[in-house]
């Protein structure tokens, strides 16, 4: 499309024309058969958006400037009477209108009835076949031949002058939303110099879109990086300064008191005080400033250039920690730029939500961020970034993207460049007296790259390699894979992890008892998506991980450690098969364990199934599936420490009192679920458990439960001390003080 320099261009932006004038040399045409009904596809069916009207237009305005940019290579005098490139738009919400400008090539008569007579058919597309043939290159954008009628959206008339460069005839298209035909005349108005005017004459229903604040958003989101100035005839408010009467007037007065006071007759004129008022200016304005750097060289740009663009792109305030610039070339070729946010967004409570951080253009026009999974895992959704590329298969309405190798590859491509982005990070040492720039990313966006290890079969490796967790030897600093590797004792075949609700948790499990006495280091998983991540990476430099939780660890040792298990055991096997009879089928087995220290016994599960933490999970989930759950419950495996003084006074207890020693294998089962991590089946019965041993302790008698046994101590009942009287009347309970 083409546009009037701003010396042409009238203040209302539209042509005034005697209707006698042009009425005997107009022509009218009918549209070409079916165009009717593509016409009400185009208008209710291919756009989502209305608003994409601006975005179409533009782009056409900007191919026709490139189009005599090409031919002024060649041909100097194409250029004619201005040498100006640019787009003008102006509302009028007086007269209901848009008007697009630009000073392009134009359109002759023949161009007119071909390109906008014709659904689909592009011009184009013919000028880049044509410059393709001669080998030349010109950065077009509109190939479809449909964005024209966009206009429809919101226009229910559209009236186009245009006037072709070179060429002393100013041409007039017109043609009415639902209608059957188009007119054709020679435009009297004359008024440009070249290029093209197109004027909306909106709907009852797109009459708030003529307005230049909301024009100029759209410019931004859709436009911002079309390489010709796009000017907008906008206002903004400025200050002049103005004689301040009243405050003049009011310092000389004051001025003549005190030259009174002094005994003068007068005092000397004071200077006159001015004052701002304000006052509307309305002007072109460029709204197309920011230059789009991913079309440039990565030497060329420095860092200061990629965080200002950063931050007026994605409206951040803080510098990325890590930017990649790229581009690709070969039989695909695009474009990208990909940020590292310096922060999280202050709303994370949906992280996995779609995050529209990725913007895709099309020669540097906006399409759509809605694209974020076509382009990237949504583990990598936290990062923000733009691409372009012309390879892209958009749909005709350039607002779905279709899958195709092309997409495939550009995605590839980006996820590898977004994984040494991170990697890049991670290796860089910490300023002093600073956190290091990777611990501020993992804060804010650890959990992605945890579920990037789950989602991303091909890119373990990389992954994995920026993984952080909190370990038994970390301290208050979390440790990498490659850290805990490099201090893996001699000998040393697996990597110990264990999950809990918290580090103390952790730390305080039995489970980690024998590992941290032999120094053998434990990642401690704290949240709920560690273990899967852990569990989906699998092994690390042939080191697998080990769920120290699970039946079957093994922690090494000597043969005559061996051998002295298998003689505990022996000796013990009265007490375990005791202990797995009394409780039936809530054990799989009962062994000696090689992993307590100070605990008596654990509950451990079985290499198949949920972990203990993994149940709890699954439980708080409102929608789990009950019989899923039955079936993924680990078969549990009741360890005993063969050292802890309970374990050998229970192995006594059952030769003396079966009785006695089954109520007490009942209450050290309770306390393994609560101390191994699962819930215990029946609280009201542990509880039972627990005052009755209380009651043995207190002396308290069975029969009577809180009534004191007559050998129960003093302290057992209220103290003598105190007065019923007392108690009544200052309303405190010493008994619970």
């Amino acid at each position: 499309m083409a546009a009037a320099h701003p010396t042409h261009v009238r203040a209302a932006g539209v042509c005034t024309t005697s209707p006698a004038s042009v009425e005997a040399k107009e022509e009218t045409f009918t549209y070409q058969a079916e165009v009717d009904r593509l016409m009400d596809l185009i208008v209710n069916s291919l756009y989502s958006n209305r608003e994409v009207f601006l975005r179409e237009l533009v782009s056409n305005a900007s191919d026709a400037l490139d189009k005599l940019r090409f031919l002024a290579l060649t041909d100097p005098g194409v250029m004619g009477p201005t040498d100006a490139l640019e787009i003008h738009i102006k509302a009028d919400k007086d007269a209901k209108t848009i008007t697009i400008e630009d000073t392009g090539v134009g359109m002759t008569r023949e161009e007119l009835l071909s390109s906008l007579g014709t659904i689909a058919r592009s011009g184009t597309a013919k000028f880049a076949e044509a410059i393709k043939e001669n080998k030349g290159d010109a950065n077009l954008i509109g190939q479809f031949g449909v964005g024209f009628y966009s206009a429809f959206l919101v226009a229910d008339r559209v009236t186009v002058q245009t006037k072709h460069t070179g060429e002393p005839q100013q041409w007039r298209w017109e043609s009415a939303a639902g209608s059957h035909e188009y007119k054709v005349a020679e435009d009297d108005a004359a008024d440009l110099p070249r290029g093209t005017r197109i004027t909306l004459h909106l709907k009852e229903d797109a009459v708030e879109l003529a307005d230049a604040a909301k024009l100029g958003e759209l410019v931004k989101q859709y436009s911002e990086f079309i390489q010709f100035p796009i000017k907008l005839w906008s206002s903004k408010t400025e200050y002049d300064q103005v004689p301040d009467e009243e405050a003049t007037k009011t310092a000389q007065e004051e001025a003549d008191r005190k030259a009174k006071e002094e005994g003068k007759d007068a005092a000397e004129p004071v200077e006159p005080i001015s004052k701002s008022q304000p006052r509307e200016a309305w002007d072109w304005r460029v709204q197309n400033d920011n230059k789009p750097l991913w079309t440039r060289s990565p030497r060329e740009v420095g860092a200061e250039e990629y965080n200002q663009f950063f931050k007026a792109t994605f409206r951040e305030f803080v510098d990325p920690l890590a930017t990649a610039h790229f581009n690709v070339e070969g039989t695909i070729e695009f474009s990208a730029l990909l940020f590292v946010p310096g922060m999280a967004p202050f709303e994370q409570q949906d992280w996995l939500k779609k995050s529209r951080n990725m913007r895709l253009f099309v020669k540097r026009v906006f399409i759509s961020d809605e694209f974020d999974e076509d382009l990237l895992p949504r583990y990598l959704g936290f990062l923000k970034g733009v691409v372009d590329s012309s390879d892209l298969p958009l749909n005709v309405s350039r607002e779905i993207l279709q899958e195709s190798r092309v997409v495939r590859v550009i995605k590839k491509q980006l996820v590898k460049r977004a994984l040494d982005m991170l990697k890049e990070v991670a290796d860089r040492p910490a300023a002093e007296g600073k956190p290091a720039d990777y611990s501020t990313l993992w804060e804010s966006f650890g959990k992605y790259i945890k579920l990037g290890a789950i989602e991303d079969n091909a890119n373990k490796r990389p992954l994995a390699e920026l993984l952080r967790f909190p370990s038994s030897k970390s301290g208050e600093e979390l440790t990498s894979l490659k850290d805990y590797a490099a201090r893996m004792k001699d000998g040393q075949k697996d990597i110990y992890y264990i999950a809990a609700d918290s580090l103390a948790a952790a730390a305080n499990a039995p489970f980690v008892e024998q590992l941290i006495k032999r120094d053998l280091e434990v990642l401690y998983l704290t949240e709920p998506i560690d273990e899967p991540a852990i569990s989906s990476i699998a092994e690390y430099e042939d080191k697998k991980f080990v769920d120290v939780t699970r039946e079957g660890l093994e922690l090494g040792g000597a043969e005559e450690d061996g051998k002295k298990k298998e003689e505990v055991a022996a000796a013990l096997r009265p007490l375990t098969e005791f202990l797995a009879g009394a409780l039936g089928e809530r054990v799989e087995k009962v062994v000696v364990s090689g992993r307590l220290a100070d605990s008596p016994c654990a509950l451990v599960t079985s290499k198949f199934g949920w972990s203990a933490y993994q149940e709890r999970i699954f439980k708080s989930q409102t929608l789990g599936d009950a019989r899923a759950a039955e079936y993924m419950k680990g078969r549990k495996t009741l360890e005993i420490n063969p050292d802890h003084p309970i374990i050998t006074a229970l192995q006594s207890k059952v030769a003396d009192d079966a009785e006695g020693a089954k109520a007490m294998a009942e209450l050290l089962y309770d306390t393994a679920l609560v101390t191994s991590g699962f819930s215990v089946d029946s609280p009201k019965d542990f509880a039972a458990r627990i005052f009755s041993m209380m009651g043995l302790a207190v002396g308290a008698s069975p029969a009577n439960g809180a009534a004191a046994a007559p050998s129960a101590p003093k302290a057992a009942s209220m103290p003598e001390a105190v007065e019923p009287e007392v108690l009544e009347a200052d309303g405190k309970d010493p008994w619970r003080q």
